[in-house]
């Protein structure tokens, strides 16, 4: 995880994850976004998944991501699309944001008024963000306004890029995907000089009242834990319908492997 020099190596481990066998996938653009969408054979056509991948906004792609998409489209009954958002260095904040919110609009553009905002990592952050977007827009009666999704799966989100957590530190030696000076270095490439704190790059600094339902998915042996337990406290202090389940020894791919493969609940 040190950079996008790691692009090849993180897409190979992801792309790993076994296809689902009743789900297709294609190639499509969204609101002007490319991605791959993961259609099971019975899905409806008004409800869809959007998904958004992780890679500490330096990594990850769509291609990478639409099996382990599909695995969710599969148990869901529900197609999903993984977006290729813009990542760092070479589109840096608020690009990612922009993409985000522009394949939420095209999804209802397309007629998709039901959508659920699923995503892992920095693309569990973004999809937190998204889905404050969406909302305030929708409380503040914009014109042109698309409905707010419906709900928000996040797994081991993202929510501070300020790095303030216990949990970089306190399970430092038990994590050994990311390490604070890789996120550190992320964090430079992605924000630049942007604060850290801004609520569209760390939903944790933003408004989480009145946010559709979330459900939050980390494993106690990773530096992100904290990321969802605060923003868990903070949101559910501000009124917000969300749940925290904690994996218990898991890292963050050993915990997706075992909640898609052999079926391990969290605690």
């Amino acid at each position: 995880m040190n950079g996008p020099q790691a692009r090849g190596p993180y897409d190979d481990m992801i792309g790993a994850i076994p296809a689902a066998a009743d789900v297709t996938y294609e190639r499509a653009d969204i609101g002007g976004v490319s991605g791959f969408w993961c259609r099971p054979q019975t899905a409806t056509s008004d409800t869809a998944i959007l998904y958004l991948h992780g890679g500490a906004y330096v990594l990850g792609s769509a291609y990478a991501y639409r099996h382990f998409a599909g695995q969710f489209a599969s148990r869901t009954n529900t197609a999903a699309f993984v977006a290729d958002y813009g990542l760092a260095p070479e589109r840096p904040f608020p690009a990612g944001v922009n993409d985000a919110q522009a394949v939420h609009r095209g999804l209802v553009a397309q007629g998709i008024n039901k959508i659920v905002l699923v995503g892992d990592s920095a693309g569990g952050g973004l999809s937190l963000v998204l889905l404050a977007l969406v909302q305030a827009d929708a409380d503040a009666g914009k014109a042109g306004k698309a409905p707010a999704p419906l709900a928000c799966v996040v797994m081991s989100p993202w929510t501070d890029l300020a790095l303030t957590g216990a949990s970089h530190t306190t399970r430092a030696d038990e994590d050994p995907f990311l390490t604070q000076s890789a996120l550190k270095a992320s964090v430079a490439l992605y924000l630049g000089a942007e604060a850290a704190t801004h609520p569209h790059a760390s939903p944790l600094y933003g408004k989480l009242d009145g946010l559709p339902p979330i459900q939050m998915h980390v494993g106690t042996s990773e530096v992100l834990l904290d990321d969802t337990l605060q923003f868990a406290e903070r949101a559910g202090a501000a009124c917000a319908n969300v749940s925290a389940h904690v994996w218990e020894g898991l890292t963050m791919f050993s915990r997706r492997a075992n909640w898609l493969v052999s079926g391990t609940r969290p605690r």
